[in-house]
């Protein structure tokens, strides 16, 4: 009972939220848009996806990627085994940029207020900003990193309330089709993050961590992120013999013991 009255606490607070981003007048750019864009998408996710801003269908129709960059994220979800209905998604900037230009840092410091306060009502387990700007701005604001990280597509990053896995904006394969070998590559990783590893109630990991022995890094990028890139569960899985002592990227910590 508790938890259903905190989920529908979450709803009508998201929903609060999505009424005053849908009114919001902060900055020049809701003088030309036919719709302030919420997030929209399941409350109680796991998965927080962050795009940059709508585009001209979005604009027009009220919803997320229901354009050309839409499809694109439909055939990526169709081929992950992902629902629209079990992740959230949202834009760093809620209202189109014109001629889909870059956001002005004045645009992105006015509107994140609205990102901050729908990543603290669903509390995400991963965040995943799409593109530069997303990217940047979830650095900038939760890891204080003034510059993003070389190569930082495809990789899983802890921070202090979430996972952060940044990927190349869909957008980008209508402009350059090759890029969506990459970008599905990439993509495939995110069911991983649906649960955490089968075998992390078992694992020594997790006994070391709680002992105290164990930084809790090895927990967030494996045990509870990138399960399936771990060389223990590999192993585990292939039924084949690993020390109590065996890292999850196989090295071996003669002081865990």
């Amino acid at each position: 009972m508790e938890n259903h009255y905190f989920q529908n606490e979450k709803q009508g607070t998201i929903e609060e939220l999505n009424r005053q981003i849908k009114k919001c007048n902060l900055c020049p750019l809701s003088s030309d848009r036919i719709h302030a864009l919420p997030g929209e998408g399941n409350v109680n996710a796991r998965l927080f996806f962050i795009a940059q801003a709508p585009g001209e269908i979005e604009d027009n129709e009220g919803r997320m990627f229901v354009g050309p960059t839409g499809k694109v994220v439909d055939e990526l979800f169709n081929e992950s085994g992902l629902k629209r209905g079990e992740v959230y998604m949202t834009n760093l900037i809620k209202c189109r940029l014109p001629k889909n230009r870059k956001p002005k840092q004045k645009e992105t410091e006015l509107c994140s207020r609205y990102l901050k306060q729908e990543i603290e009502i669903v509390q995400p387990e991963f965040v995943i900003p799409l593109g530069y700007f997303a990217t940047k701005f979830i650095f900038g604001f939760y890891l204080g990193k003034k510059e993003l990280p070389e190569y930082a597509t495809g990789k899983l990053f802890v921070g202090k309330k979430f996972k952060i896995f940044p990927l190349k904006h869909p957008s980008s394969v209508l402009y350059s089709p090759e890029n969506m070998q990459s970008i599905k590559h990439d993509f495939m990783k995110i069911p991983v993050f649906k649960h955490e590893c089968k075998w992390h109630p078992v694992c020594p990991m997790k006994y070391f961590y709680e002992q105290g022995k164990l930084d809790r890094k090895w927990i967030d990028l494996y045990c509870k992120g990138n399960w399936k890139s771990c060389v223990r569960y590999q192993m585990e899985e292939r039924g084949q013999y690993h020390p109590d002592n065996m890292l999850p990227d196989g090295n071996i910590d003669e002081s865990l013991q």
